[in-house]
């Protein structure tokens, strides 16, 4: 089969494309292959009138649908278009030059986009080079929908073709801004918490592409259509990071509290929820054993609170907080999980600073300010939830700036086992799964979270430290017993030391026993 030609085209709805693109491959491909995913026009009557293959196929992504494309070829060489494409004479008899000689794994091509009936030759539409013919078995298509392209992997042999690839882009303003829609929702969509953004993100990519495509790309030189064309480029990137940040921030939460008789702290907690700028999806009270006071105050509370409160309670056996953490976070309803202690006071943005820090790979360690004695017993006994920075009686004051832009400068990733605090941190509940949650071998205090945060780094979630947001302020209290510690120092060595990515003491339970309800 060698110097053979697949061509191969996924279609949704292509009639008015997809006679165009087959008739220019007739000359050049020796089989032409169409995946559809189930077209409602005339595009598979099309297909049939003009004797191609057509495989009917539900939409994979735009990656994984050109790639069932080509797995049912059987040339040696395979030709990949999309249907508002077509070869350019010139680049029909290169193709047809080199096909008695095809010796190299990939062939390039220019590709010339029109717009209203007009090659565009400027805004960085041309030459646009792409890797469309390339030796069956070497090429894959990667990367997700608008973005994905042929790669081979390792080292490989290339030459340039002349003559351009023909593509269909607009014949109007109209299908211009419908696909700049459609195309930034999908990127929102697939970038959503990988990919930051902000207001000042916004405003400089979208200034910077319309210099780059009127001006530098000389789009000027084209008129009206160069002008609108380098509009349309940077409404695309205005859409794609606006259309982002709101997905990044558009987050479900799980607010775990935990606690343990301590229900004058608590209340406090609870208080500061309700002042919070913005509240979270559910509360669950990870509660290790306390007695009927705390069980009556959280009955208190759980009918004037605007979301839901779960109280999660098991017999009092001792300090057992990574048991009952487990067991909170298995009851939590949504994706993005903060915890805290039922001795924290958030600061007013606290559940928002969290929730503009997510992001994939990452789990969030926030900051605490302490509270000396005798402000704690004022706080206590007066119900304050409210502190600033010359309040008397705070130790590390600095910690109550709330500042974005200090924060963007001054938060910092780190995977030492160290500074975790389980009093103030998020993450994403399938990666407490993934490592199966706190380690229930921990039986009083010390080293649960520290050894927690080194499962998540040994599967590759990095730890934020945030500063200057999302911090809280935390009630002072005598310390608790260190008689566990040296147990728990074992426990936290072994899993530094095997690099463990699990615990075989975990939530794992939990989670099979919710999901059995």
């Amino acid at each position: 089969m060698g110097n053979r030609i697949s061509a191969v085209i996924i279609t949704f709805n292509e009639e008015t494309n997809i006679g165009r693109c087959i008739d220019s491959l007739k000359p050049v491909a020796d089989e032409i292959i169409v995946v559809d995913c189930y077209s409602t026009d005339a595009t598979k009557e099309i297909c049939q009138r003009k004797q191609v293959t057509f495989v009917e196929n539900e939409f994979l992504g735009f990656a994984n649908q050109k790639n069932f494309a080509i797995s049912l070829a059987t040339c040696e060489y395979i030709l990949s278009l999309d249907a508002d494409e077509y070869l350019s004479p010139k680049l029909t008899q290169s193709l047809l030059k080199i096909k008695e000689g095809l010796n190299v794994d990939g062939y390039t091509m220019n590709r010339l986009s029109s717009y209203a009936g007009e090659w565009i030759r400027t805004c960085g539409w041309y030459p646009d080079t792409k890797l469309r013919l390339w030796r069956r078995g070497m090429g894959v298509w990667k990367g997700q929908g608008i973005h994905e392209r042929v790669e081979i992997a390792g080292e490989y042999t290339s030459k340039h073709l002349e003559g351009d690839l023909l593509h269909h882009a607009y014949d109007n303003i109209t299908q211009f801004l419908e696909k700049i829609q459609r195309y930034s929702d999908i990127y929102a969509r697939e970038h959503r918490y990988k990919v930051h953004s902000s207001g000042l993100k916004i405003f400089y990519k979208t200034t910077f592409a319309f210099i780059k495509s009127f001006f530098l790309k000389k789009g000027i030189l084209d008129g009206y259509k160069g002008l609108l064309i380098s509009v349309c480029n940077a409404n695309f990137v205005f859409y794609k990071y606006s259309k982002l940040r709101e997905a990044n921030i558009d987050i479900s939460t799980s607010l775990i509290i935990s606690t343990y008789n301590r229900e004058d702290a608590l209340e406090l907690t609870l208080l500061g929820v309700l002042q919070q700028s913005e509240l979270p999806n559910e509360i669950i009270i990870a509660d290790d054993g306390s007695g009927e006071e705390t069980k009556n105050l959280i009955e208190q509370y759980r009918k004037q609170f605007p979301v839901p409160i779960t109280h999660c309670w098991h017999e009092d056996l001792g300090f057992r907080l990574a048991t009952i953490r487990n067991k909170a976070i298995a009851l939590a309803n949504y994706e993005y999980v903060i915890m805290i202690d039922g001795d924290i006071i958030m600061s007013e943005h606290f559940i928002r600073s969290h929730k503009r820090n997510a992001r994939l790979n990452q789990f969030v360690q926030g900051s605490r300010v302490l509270l000396q004695a005798e402000l704690t017993h004022k706080v206590l006994e007066n119900k304050l939830i409210r502190f600033g920075f010359f309040t008397r009686g705070i130790i590390n004051r600095f910690n109550t700036i709330h500042s974005r832009f200090l924060s963007s400068l001054f938060s910092f990733y780190s995977n030492k086992p160290d500074r975790i605090r389980g009093a103030n941190l998020s993450f994403w509940k399938d990666d407490v799964i993934k490592v199966n949650g706190f380690n229930e071998d921990f039986v009083g205090w010390g080293r649960e979270d520290s050894e927690f945060a080194v499962r998540l780094k040994n599967i590759g979630i990095i730890r934020k430290h945030l500063k200057f947001a999302g911090f809280g302020y935390h009630l002072y209290h005598k310390e608790s017993s260190r008689e566990a510690l040296r147990k728990n120092d074992l426990i936290l060595e072994r899993a530094i030391s095997e690099q463990l990515t699990s615990c075989q003491n975990g939530i794992g339970k939990y989670i099979a026993l919710s999901k059995a309800s």
